[in-house]
């Protein structure tokens, strides 16, 4: 059985940092393309940051320099370290796990960045 966990969501000041994690089972880790996405309210999930198998990372614009994804095989785990957090940051991110036609998700971890 497959099973994408999130943790490390809560809620932050502005300008604050979380760190994300999202430990996988049930896949052989090392083959997946792995990503987190957010989604708010009424809104389609987006992508946050992927890393691909290879290490190779991608980010969306508004968090480009401000969000950091890595991954770590021998535990199968994804992070995303979040800095200098906005108020627009506040939503549910999900954990994504993409190899050929196969695509897991995590039930998602809150975050709410608020003063």
């Amino acid at each position: 059985q497959v099973q994408l966990v999130e943790s490390g969501g809560g809620l932050v000041q502005p300008g604050g940092s979380l760190r994300l994690s999202c430990a996988a089972s049930g896949i052989i880790f090392r083959f997946y393309d792995m990503g987190w996405y957010y989604q708010t309210p009424g809104k389609q999930r987006e992508l946050v940051a992927a890393i691909t198998r290879d290490g190779a990372t991608n980010y969306a614009a508004s968090v480009k320099g401000r969000f950091t994804i890595s991954r770590d095989n021998a535990k199968n785990m994804v992070y995303l370290q979040m800095n200098s957090l906005k108020p627009e940051d506040t939503a549910v991110y999900f954990c994504n796990a993409v190899f050929a036609s196969q695509n897991f998700w995590g039930r998602g971890t809150q975050v709410t960045v608020s003063s």
